[in-house]
Order: structure tokens, then C-alpha cells, then sequence
């Protein structure tokens, strides 16, 4: 049977204190914290608060992870390799789940002539980081420039490209099953020193 955490953390805590050759009214008396608490600890009978860790840690000088023997991290990179698609390098952001799905893409196409506008399921949300992106919506003929933002349903025929033949580089965020993206915004004027003057 596996020991619970708070038993393997207490059988750390008393290796630690013992190889430090201390006593438990030693370590008491050091950070303030009872002998009665100190051996519920190490017994494995009482779970630690961060401030009880934080104090052994300071002692022991040692790191929290090392102290409570944290697994190592995982390498938080995502790599997925890009590929091109209409005119466009798509760069993946996350791996497919089935919800929403992230991408970073560089539109070079420009001629709006050669645009076929699509439909299919789902959502879109795009942010253009820079450059000038054109956008053909139904009947909606728009131009968005940095820090600008559009969303819209997927089955309203559309294309996109760039406006002026210089490249665009925007974020993607699409949804195959109408999943949008949810933007919260304040809707309380700010006030003080940071109101816009």
C-alpha cells in the first residue's frame, strides 16, 4: 500500500532533521513552531500549511520543491510544425482537442479576385498582430489593422488575405462546433489616475 503524501513528507522531514543531526525541541524552538506539531508532521499524522513548509525550508536551506520532493517539470513547449495553406504559413499553438483551436498564421495572398468565399461549421476569432488583413464576409468588405479583431460564424461565406500585398500576420482562434470565444470587458468607466484624459 502507498503511503499518503503527508506520511511521505513526514518520513522526508525526519531524514532531513536527522541528517542535520537536530533535535525536534531544537528545531522547535529555531522557527517557532511546537514539538507536538513537528512530530504530527514527520509521523505523517498532520498535513503541512505552506507557512509550517516555508519555515523548515528557510532552516534546512533548501528549496520548497526539494523539501516536498515536487515531481520535475514538464517541458511546457508546445511543438507542432507549420504548414501552408491558401496562400498561408499556419503555425499550430496547442494540440487538437476537439474545442477551440489556436493558430498563429502569415498571409501573403492578396489578389481578392482569385478569392473563393467558404463556408463550413464553426466559429472564427481573428486578431491581427500585423500588417493589414482584408476580410470578405458576405457582403461585408473590411480592412482591419493592428490591434483590430473580428468574429464571425463560419457558415456566412468568406476569405481573407492581405490588403496591400504586404504579408499579415494574425491570431486565429477557431471553434469546429460554434465554440466562441468569450472576450470579458469591464463595462465600469475607469476612474482615478488611470482614466483616459
Amino acid at each position: 500500500m502507498t503511503p499518503s503524501p503527508a506520511a511521505q513528507l513526514g518520513a522526508r522531514l525526519r531524514a532531513l532533521r536527522l541528517s542535520r543531526d537536530v533535535t525536534q525541541a531544537q528545531l522547535s524552538a529555531a522557527i517557532g513552531i511546537s514539538e507536538s506539531t513537528l512530530s504530527r508532521l514527520e509521523s505523517g499524522g498532520r498535513k503541512a500549511t505552506l507557512d509550517m513548509l516555508l519555515a523548515l525550508a528557510g532552516y534546512y536551506e533548501v528549496s520548497l520543491d526539494e523539501l516536498v520532493h515536487a515531481p520535475a517539470t514538464a517541458d511546457p513547449r508546445v511543438i507542432q510544425r507549420p504548414f501552408t495553406q491558401s496562400g498561408s504559413t499556419i503555425v499550430p499553438l496547442g494540440k487538437p482537442h476537439g474545442g477551440l483551436q489556436a493558430f498563429k498564421q502569415i498571409i501573403t495572398r492578396s489578389d481578392a479576385s482569385t478569392w473563393t468565399q467558404k463556408t463550413h461549421e464553426g466559429f472564427d476569432w481573428i486578431y491581427v498582430l500585423s500588417g493589414r488583413l482584408r476580410l470578405l464576409l458576405g457582403e461585408h468588405d473590411l480592412v482591419l489593422s493592428p490591434g483590430e479583431a473580428a468574429e464571425f460564424d463560419t457558415r456566412v461565406p468568406h476569405a481573407f488575405g492581405s490588403a496591400d500585398g504586404e504579408p499579415v500576420e494574425v491570431l486565429s482562434l477557431f471553434g469546429t462546433h460554434g465554440e466562441r470565444m468569450h472576450v470579458r470587458a469591464s463595462t465600469t468607466p475607469p476612474t482615478g489616475a488611470n482614466a483616459p484624459s
